[in-house]
């Protein structure tokens, strides 16, 4: 068995109602393969590495009422931050696939490649899944609220030289270049970075935003986005197996966090 892997089939997407305007979306935090995935995968897959690790436990309670639109499958199962036709988000970097050929060092994870069926069928089970629960959350919200905020939950691995040079800064957002999110959203997240000088942070660096920041941010229909791409080494022991939460290092970034949020709930509401 792989690291951490659940074998519940309970559904695919998981949501927790709130009344706020603001969805946490945490698309790639699920440890859920399916056996007959699972016994495609081969011992790079089975570890699962590229998991946003632990980001259920980092957010949890630090927004009030806040919606969470949690996908419970891996993203080696399918990503659902990419495209459904799988056109690139990146054109000149390395990146990854609808549904992954490789990790993020660039190694195989499959012994046995899905096919284009495989990858239509899980396109049909998981990918549209996740993403009708988005909208249906976000058409609820938009009965309550002018705007509604999706904050896209995510992190990575501090060096990975397939995909980036150097360190990753610790605080990565994206709002696809400044279309996603009214720029007052994006002020207010750079106000609160400011405040926290002891954490590196980029504005729509190496990550931009995946396909739920660019297909949903459209702040002309009173829908933001904004991708935060956080830094493992912040919170995790290490950033290697069992890639262990370390609450000493991770209350120190639930604090940012919630600043962060509590800020751009407060600018979201003062934009109905």
């Amino acid at each position: 068995m792989g690291l951490m892997r659940l074998n519940s089939t309970t559904g695919a997407v998981s949501v927790s109602q709130g009344s706020s305007p603001v969805i946490l979306a945490q698309p790639h935090s699920g440890l859920f393969v399916p056996d007959h995935i699972w016994d495609c995968l081969n011992s790079v897959g089975r570890q699962m590495a590229d998991t946003d690790w632990r980001i259920p436990e980092l957010y949890e309670g630090l927004l009030t009422d806040a919606t969470v639109v949690r996908a419970e499958f891996n993203r080696y199962v399918i990503d659902v931050n990419r495209a459904p036709d799988n056109q690139s988000l990146y054109k000149t970097a390395n990146t990854t696939t609808l549904v992954p050929l490789t990790d993020f060092r660039g190694r195989s994870i499959w012994q046995k490649a899905p096919c284009a069926v495989d990858i239509q069928h899980r396109t049909q089970q998981f990918h549209q899944a996740y993403h009708q629960t988005l909208v249906q959350q976000i058409k609820r919200l938009q009965k309550q609220h002018k705007q509604v905020l999706v904050y896209d939950c995510h992190s990575i691995c501090s060096q990975l030289p397939y995909l980036f040079e150097g360190r990753l800064p610790d605080v990565n957002i994206g709002s696809n270049s400044g279309n996603s999110c009214d720029p007052n959203l994006l002020l207010a997240a750079k106000r609160i970075c400011e405040k926290h000088a002891n954490y590196s942070y980029v504005i729509d660096g190496r990550f931009k935003g995946g396909w739920t920041t660019r297909h949903y941010g459209q702040p002309n229909m009173n829908v933001h986005v904004i991708q935060m791409e956080l830094s493992q080494r912040l919170y995790l022991a290490s950033e290697q197996a069992p890639f262990a939460y370390c609450p000493k290092k991770a209350d120190s970034l639930r604090n940012f966090l919630k600043d962060v949020l509590h800020e751009l709930e407060h600018v979201v509401v003062s934009l109905n």
